[in-house]
């Protein structure tokens, strides 16, 4: 296992068991949060259908919330324009109350930093994505934040309830 592997595992767990540096949203309130949201960014949305950014894309927009997906490699997913960062989709159609990340670890910082800079209503980091570094200049300004999860799972939980 390489150090980085060490490390990404170690995040992980310190998530799990509610060892971070920082509070995390947990499932109540992550549901909240959905409860509340109609307007979410899919920060890595994907054009393939056999990737998870597109299913949960499609998923989120059956449910009515509005998707815009942000992709600098992808001209449209689902027949929605893509928009190459998070800024660009902000100028275009304003602030979104979910920020959804399909990215790795290593990339999210930096969509935390647009996320608070467009004035964007929460950080939400897909499975397996865990990243105190974004997490923390969320949190910072005041961002509430949910890790490795998903917002399509944690959608149908709350319609069952």
């Amino acid at each position: 296992m390489t150090a980085e592997e060490r490390a990404r595992a170690r995040d992980i767990l310190d998530l799990q068991e509610g060892t971070g540096p920082l509070s995390v949203l947990d499932e109540a309130e992550a549901l909240a949060l959905l409860r509340g949201a109609r307007r979410i960014a899919v920060v890595g949305a994907s054009p393939d259908p056999g990737r998870p950014s597109h299913a949960v894309m499609r998923y989120l927009q059956h449910q009515g919330y509005e998707c815009v997906p942000v992709n600098p490699n992808a001209r449209d997913v689902l027949g929605i324009l893509s928009f190459g960062t998070l800024e660009e989709a902000v100028a275009a159609s304003g602030p979104f109350d979910i920020v959804d990340v399909f990215r790795r670890p290593e990339s999210v910082a930096d969509v935390a930093r647009s996320a608070v800079a467009t004035g964007c209503g929460a950080l939400w980091l897909q499975l397996g994505v865990v990243s105190w570094e974004a997490a923390f200049i969320a949190h910072e300004a005041g961002l509430p934040v949910v890790m490795d999860r998903c917002t399509a799972i944690d959608h149908r939980r709350l319609r069952g309830r």
